[in-house]
């Protein structure tokens, strides 16, 4: 390698001297990665980390699974299209394919599927929207400490306000509600619904009603089946549609594909990215019911809704993990020993106590500091690991879902004994 490219790998002065200051991640995790595989990153200094951050859930499968990369280099070098607007191509056929035989059709879901701009924020645009055009109404149901991306759109349905600062105008179009369990003693869908059958309810009639089941960035608060299914039943008696945010919670992130398959509500709309394309490229999504699918060509498009590499790894991904029950059933006992791990975190901390469902866990620790001095001190023994919440003070599990069990077992002993020097 030429020296100066040495030179390079071992510095990240250039980040500091040229790029944005709105970079977020490397400030707590400021090493300069060289490479990844599986559950392990590695630095420039030969320094190796387990990784339970996983691309904040955008790398359900590990970094470079074989066979993922395996099909993307055989595409790429038969000179297979990359980049294909929204034309035909045989990689997206193969992945609506498999997406349709394992996904779909096993859940009985009719569902169409929208391919949008790249990103999270941009499917929930786009689902916004639809809903917007089905009902003619304006108004969309968010809740308290929701996070649904950082474009206008999607940021007014966004509960945090540091991020809804970043605007620069105001956000509108958007009635917020107490999420489950935000307030003590307060029954949040009833006073939902209340609100709506009330003339004087102060609530114009919904477009949608949309949710996340698992809060990822707002703390990993972990709605009820029994509050789930109010939601969709409220959305239903006052002619909203119901829009379940997966795109931090689905591909296997809760332990089902789908956050809400257990819980025994049926989506209009469901918006997903992160880690749907398996391989951490940039692909994104919308599910919708065919009564709902009313936009009319290019209505909402975008050049990058073809990412004909990530339909690639995508269609593999789907065709290796949930072709069958082998790959959910190690995802309940991953799900049980992570429990098992952080129920030891938080006992050691007065006052902190589990947050999350399945593969989406944390401890809240009670303040954002202490979280912070955590997460720092597991980095420094080899643990990426970061914190979500209003104040960030919870210590949140990301970790790959194909994490091998014995790499699970010392992660977790890294972040215990981070967490022990923390508290001396």
């Amino acid at each position: 390698m030429p020296k100066d490219m040495n030179a390079i790998q071992n510095s990240t002065e250039i980040f500091e001297r040229r790029e944005s200051e709105a970079r977020s991640y490397c400030r707590g995790i400021p090493a300069m990665f060289t490479g990844a595989q599986g559950s392990i990153m590695s630095d420039s200094e030969g320094n190796e980390y387990i990784d339970f951050l996983a691309g904040c859930s955008s790398l359900n499968y590990g970094h470079n699974d074989p066979d993922m990369k395996a099909a993307l280099i055989d595409h790429i070098a038969g000179n297979g299209v990359a980049h294909g607007l929204d034309l035909h191509t045989d990689a997206k056929a193969g992945f609506l394919e498999a997406f349709e035989a394992n996904i779909l059709k096993p859940r009985g879901m009719d569902h169409r599927v929208m391919f949008t701009g790249p990103t999270g924020a941009n499917a929930v645009e786009a689902s916004m929207k639809i809903a917007r055009k089905v009902t003619g109404r304006t108004n969309i149901v968010t809740f308290t400490n929701g996070f649904h991306g950082v474009t206008m759109g999607a940021l007014a349905a966004t509960g945090n306000g540091y991020h809804r600062g970043g605007a620069g105008m105001d956000t509108h179009g958007v009635t917020r509600m107490p999420f489950d369990s935000y307030a003590e003693g307060v029954d949040s869908a009833a006073l939902l619904d209340q609100m709506l059958s009330d003339s004087s309810g102060g609530i114009d009639a919904p477009a949608a009603i949309m949710l996340e089941l698992i809060q990822g960035e707002g703390g990993l608060n972990a709605a009820s089946a029994e509050f789930v299914r109010a939601v969709a039943d409220i959305a239903k008696r006052h002619g909203a549609l119901l829009i379940i945010d997966d795109i931090q919670a689905g591909c296997g992130r809760s332990g089902k594909f789908f956050s809400f398959e257990e819980i025994g509500v049926m989506p209009d709309i469901v918006p997903l990215a992160k880690s749907i394309s398996g391989f951490g490229l940039p692909l994104a999504m919308v599910l919708v019911r065919p009564e709902h699918d009313v936009f009319g060509p290019a209505e909402h498009n975008g050049t990058f809704r073809g990412n004909n590499h990530a339909f690639v790894t995508a269609r593999v991904a789907i065709e290796k993990f949930w072709s069958d029950k082998a790959f959910e059933a190690e995802l309940a006992d991953k799900a049980a020993l992570i429990e098992k791990r952080l129920t030891q975190l938080a006992d050691m901390i007065p006052g902190a106590y589990l947050k999350g469902r399945g593969l989406m866990r944390g401890v809240d620790v009670g303040t954002g500091e202490l979280a912070e001095a955590i997460c720092k001190r597991a980095f420094k023994d080899g643990l990426i690991i970061e914190t979500s919440g209003n104040e960030d003070q919870v210590v949140k599990v990301l970790a790959p879902l194909t994490t091998p069990v014995a790499t699970f077992e010392k992660g977790f002993d890294i972040l215990l004994n981070a967490a022990r020097d923390v508290l001396k």
